[in-house]
């Protein structure tokens, strides 16, 4: 790709050299022409073409042609803020470079990055090939690997390390798609996750790669002392055997304090001089490739001159030769003429005399001497070929060998055998060596350095597995081809007395490996300890996981030193475990999930082919990507199944964490786009006609109020909703502006604002429209009508009660109630009305022993019995008991109603008291006549106000059409002779109140003294009747009541008499405390059936 390229500019730009020609240009553009008086002479070229429209460059001119700079581009002038030129935009790009920058995106640091910038200097080779390999190749190989051949046999040997490169290569492949799907800032594996999947899943899979290396800072430690103690200086121990048997747990007591001490030292180092730390990873790396030479060079010469390595045995039994130097019982002396005991007889006998009680099986087996390593020509091969695992402290015991085994043996400790220190089993050898095969992100973790990442990170990286894959292979068949299989068998070299097996085979000297995998695996310790509190650091400063943001702080030239203090603590976890082969397999856990995640990352990115997904790495598919992501979950769970799941349990806790607590990030994460893919999905399937009765549960939409602040009036209603639905189904907050969009868009955007924050309060979890419309009524409309996408509609609305319906500044607010009711009927809506709304509950209070009270009049589908069932679900309400009253005229059987109502509660399996109260008939009383008298008063006065309005507005709209006609009259007359028996009329105020009054006088008269002499309808009267009758009988039973719901009554099919519809409703329920009116949206809700 093109590293730098040049804009060559047509025309002439004043100010090239950035003095600030940008806001010249924008003054210029405020005035396209030429200002009046100002003289500009247009130089020519010498082609006779003026130079506004000159192709050349070079202006002899610039401030005289600055006029015209920008006049081509004036269509898009008011746009140059928000949407800058193609030039500016590829001016930006030019000057990029990705230089380390940790965690803050490239995005947000724009500032910083116009400081000159110094060119990145390393390619494929240096910046990831080699540190992959020195990633790669560690501690395992030199001190396990020829353990792991001698268990598991060269096949099943081959069969592991087949598995664990082939999950590393095709977690490279993945990697190597997100990696060249755009400029990838320093961050490396964590920044591509947590881009690609998101925040949570980056947060999480971020943690456990944190962890990951740490432990396995923490191994190289481990590493390093086995090392020392081992096959350096052994006589460093602190700690020494007690008795028999001892030497295991003395060994642990000196790999932790040692490894204690060691760690601290490093993290000194670290915290001093990291740069010192990267200019040694050159020497680190030329230790590992000498000891890798050495290892061939040393298999090439036992092709024609092996080594001489005796190996004693007794038996079949491997001897451990570090209390005797003769393998033999007795030896003779003085030319043959006796026989004296050799050190090895003392080690099994209570004596040295030829007559001492020996060990039994050391007086049934003869003693013999094998040659260790005997080279790639003798066919040790074939003896390799099959596992030979053991249980923990069996024989190292030689195949092929006749032994004469002794009944009832009782094995007495501290006898020189070569005994096994853990039991070995297929999967167990996987866990101990999947780590050395990790580190394949050394190279992603550099692409802030590197000349062209999207080139390197995928060549170096795949590379560098094939590369390591190749030895890791050619090493198994070498070792099981040149060693024999006890030695192979004998972790730490005892039978060799104590030196490293892989040393014993290396040329010219065994101390290349030793000195060689000593400094290696301490310069990946100290690897580990540079990188882990980066990574830790870079986690903290996206902010995501709150907790650790103190981590994101550090030295004044960034260095992270908090993250540094709790790594050092966290390592200190592992080198207390003392074992290598103890935390091998924790560490495998957390790279094979954050190897997995990078397979899911691109298998989603991939399935879902999203615009953005471009990699320039086009040797990827997604079904590689979920073979990957297969294989690493299958590793697992065959390394450790406990481990693997305690391993997902962290990584979901820190996942949940950051979905509740965790800073919002939007990243356009691939989780985002599954989770759109998804629910268009789910919206297709759920298209498909109506829920069952069985799933039916109210889709809320909530009608919000708001006053002139954008502030919410009635925030209980979103209590109440976060009470009914409890995170289930859907929830759609709305409400309506009046006004234009264009004018009210601000205002708008603020009260979506505010409705969300106060949704976050009321934890309502749910969707928030705002509509702007011309009316609020149609507004209204507009929602009950669109809210919702497919099958994902509302079926309840829930609005508050308009309590103001009565006040004489607003005398037509009902209008808009009543309409809504109408709207909701007419689109088969359930509606839930909350009267006195400020009294409900909040979400913290707890009402301790109450009844819900349910006011059972007509059947409207079981929306009255499975309201109560819900708030009951709420520990708000889930004290309270439920009542549900029923009403039996006198032609009904009040027993046998409540024995029926009883049954059917049964058969819903809802318990509830349940009482039938008896409404008997009786005379209107004259309260009831009065009432409906002061009703259709109020009424007929409103009309009336109504008329008087709508006759203003005609009367307004002649006075503008003569208006209008007038001044048209006047124009025509300005061009033609005035004509002198033409008058014109002219409105005035007094003469407009003296011709509106003038015929309405008499007739506004009469209307107020029809007012007083009105006789109430006699519909109204009986609506009326029942409306005072049904409230008596319910204050009666529920005036205490915490909740009480009642059957809402549908408007009159006549419009003219919506305002009675209100007085009728408030009637019904005046004296209650909480009311909840509920009327069904005609379906059924609720059944018995199963």
């Amino acid at each position: 790709m093109p590293t730098n390229f040049t804009v060559v500019p047509v025309e002439a730009r004043a100010g090239v050299d950035g003095d600030g020609s940008g806001d010249d240009a924008a003054e210029r553009t405020e005035a396209p022409g030429i200002p009046p008086g100002v003289e500009c002479e247009r130089p020519n070229s010498g082609d006779g073409t003026p130079r506004e429209s000159s192709p050349f460059i070079g202006s002899v001119d610039m401030e005289r042609d600055s006029y015209y700079e920008g006049k081509n581009m004036a269509l898009f002038e008011e746009e140059m803020d928000s949407n800058p030129m193609v030039s500016s935009l590829l001016n930006k790009l030019a000057t990029y470079t990705n230089l380390s920058q940790g965690v803050v995106e490239h995005e947000e640091d724009e500032d910083s990055r116009r400081r000159e910038a110094k060119a990145p200097r390393m390619g494929t080779f240096i910046g990831v090939y080699l540190p992959c390999l020195q990633n790669i190749l560690g501690v395992i190989l030199f001190l396990r690997l020829t353990w792991i051949v001698g268990a598991a046999g060269v096949l099943e040997s081959f069969l592991i390390v087949s598995m664990c490169c082939t999950c590393t290569l095709l977690t490279a492949i993945s990697m190597s798609a997100i990696a060249t799907n755009g400029v990838v800032p320093a961050g490396g594996s964590y920044y591509m996750i947590s881009r690609s999947l998101g925040p949570e899943f980056g947060g999480a899979v971020g943690l456990c790669f944190y962890l990951g290396t740490t432990f396995a800072g923490a191994m190289y430690i481990l590493g390093t002392i086995e090392i020392f103690l081992t096959y350096i200086s052994p006589g460093a121990a602190l700690f020494h055997a007690e008795g028999a048997g001892g030497e295991a747990a003395a060994m642990l007591h000196n790999m932790r304090v040692y490894g204690t001490c060691t760690l601290a030292l490093m993290a000194v180092v670290v915290f001093v001089g990291v740069k010192y730390v990267n200019k040694l990873a050159l020497v680190f790396l030329a230790c590992v490739v000498l000891s890798i030479l050495a290892i061939y060079a040393g298999v090439i010469k036992t092709a024609f001159d092996p080594p001489d390595i005796p190996v004693c045995l007794l038996g079949n039994r491997t001897l451990a030769k570090h209390s005797f130097d003769t393998c033999a019982k007795v030896h003779m002396v003085n030319n043959g003429s006796a026989i004296v005991t050799t050190a090895l007889w003392g080690l099994f006998c209570n004596g040295s005399s030829s007559s001492a009680t020996c060990d039994q099986y050391f007086m049934q087996n003869n003693v013999t001497e094998i040659q260790g390593i005997p080279g790639v020509a003798s066919g040790v091969f074939l003896a390799n070929l099959w596992s030979t695992y053991s249980d923990k402290g069996a024989f190292v015991e030689k195949e092929g060998v006749l032994a004469v085994p002794v009944p009832d043996e009782s094995r007495a400790s501290g006898l020189p055998y070569v005994l096994t220190d853990i039991t070995t089993y297929f999967t167990l050898l996987v866990g101990i060596y999947f780590p050395s095969v990790t580190g394949i992100m050394a190279g992603s973790n550099r692409s802030g350095d590197l000349k062209d990442a999207q080139k390197s990170i995928p060549t170096g990286t795949i590379l560098a597995i094939v590369t390591t894959s190749l030895i890791y292979l050619s090493c198994i068949v070498l070792f099981g081809a040149c060693i024999e299989g006890v030695v192979l068998r004998d972790k730490f070299g005892e039978a060799l007395q104590g030196n490293l097996v892989i040393g014993m085979l290396a040329w010219p000297s065994p101390w290349v490996i030793v000195i060689g995998s000593f400094f290696s695996t301490c310069g990946a310790g100290l690897q580990s300890l540079t990188g882990a509190p980066r990574l830790l650091q870079a986690i903290a400063r996206d902010g995501i996981v709150p907790f650790l943001q103190v981590f994101g702080h550090g030295k004044s030239n960034g260095e992270p030193t908090w993250a540094l203090l709790l790594t050092a603590f966290i390592c200190e976890t592992g080198i207390l475990i003392a074992s290598l082969d103890s935390v091998a397999p924790i560490l495998s856990m957390f790279f094979l999930m954050c190897y997995l995640f990078v397979n899911l990352a691109c298998a989603v990115q991939t399935l879902l082919r999203t615009p953005n997904w471009r990699p320039r790495f086009k040797f990827y598919h997604w079904t590689l990507s979920f073979l990957g992501m297969s294989l690493c979950l299958a590793l697992m769970f065959i390394c450790s199944w406990y481990y693997a799941l305690f391993a997902m349990l962290i990584a979901g806790c820190i996942y949940k964490y950051i979905e509740y607590r965790g800073a919002e990030k939007e990243w356009g994460d691939g989780i985002r786009g599954l989770s759109l893919n998804a629910a268009r999905y789910a919206l297709l399937r759920v298209e498909h006609g109506p829920p069952h009765t069985k799933n039916w549960r109210p889709q809320v939409l909530v009608m919000l109020n708001l006053d002139a602040e954008q502030a919410v009036k009635h925030p209980r209603l979103l209590s109440f909703t976060s009470q009914l639905k409890a995170g289930k189904g859907l929830t759609i907050v709305g409400s309506v502006l009046e006004g234009t969009f264009l004018d009210k868009h601000a205002e708008a955007q603020r009260a979506e604002e505010n409705i969300r924050a106060l949704m976050g309060v009321e934890k309502t979890k749910g969707f928030c429209q705002l509509v702007v419309s011309s009316s609020l009524r149609d507004g209204t409309s507009h929602l009950i009508q669109s809210a919702g996408l497919g099958g994902m509609k509302h079926n309840t609305v829930l609005m508050a009660w308009p309590q103001a319906w009565k006040q004489a500044d607003n005398p037509f607010s009902w209008k808009n109630f009543v309409d809504t009711v109408r709207d909701t009927t007419a689109a088969h809506q359930a509606l839930l009305v909350a009267k006195n709304i400020d009294a409900f509950p909040q979400n913290q209070e707890r009402l301790g022993e109450g009844h819900i009270d349910v006011w059972w009049i007509v059947h409207d589908g079981g929306m009255l019995m499975l309201l109560p069932f819900l708030l009951r679900q709420h520990k708000v309400w889930r004290k309270c008991r439920m009542r549900i009253f029923t009403v039996a005229q006198e032609a009904d059987n009040s027993i046998q109603m409540k024995k029926d109502l009883q049954m059917f509660l049964y058969h819903l399996r809802i318990s509830a008291e349940v009482e039938v109260v008896e409404m008997v008939e009786n005379d209107i009383s004259a309260f009831t006549y009065e009432k409906t008298l002061m009703m259709e008063q109020r009424s007929q006065m409103l009309r009336q106000m109504q008329l008087s309005k709508t006759e203003q507005e005609r009367e307004a709209q002649l006075i503008h059409d003569r208006n209008t006609a007038a001044h048209a009259a006047g124009a025509t007359r300005s061009q033609a002779p005035p004509t002198p028996d033409k008058v014109q009329m002219t409105w005035t105020k007094e003469k407009l109140t003296a011709e509106r009054h003038k015929d309405k006088s008499a007739g506004s008269a009469a209307g107020f003294r029809d007012l007083f002499s009105l006789k109430p309808d006699q519909s109204n009267v009986r609506r009326m009747h029942t409306a005072v009758k049904l409230n008596g009988v319910v204050l009666a039973k529920s005036q205490d009541a915490q909740l009480v719901l009642l059957n809402m009554p549908g408007p009159p099919r006549n419009r003219q008499g919506d305002e009675n519809y209100m007085e009728f409703l408030e009637v019904l329920t005046e004296g209650l405390n909480r009311v909840l009116l509920v009327r069904g949206g005609g379906r059924e809700v609720i059944t018995i059936y199963s």
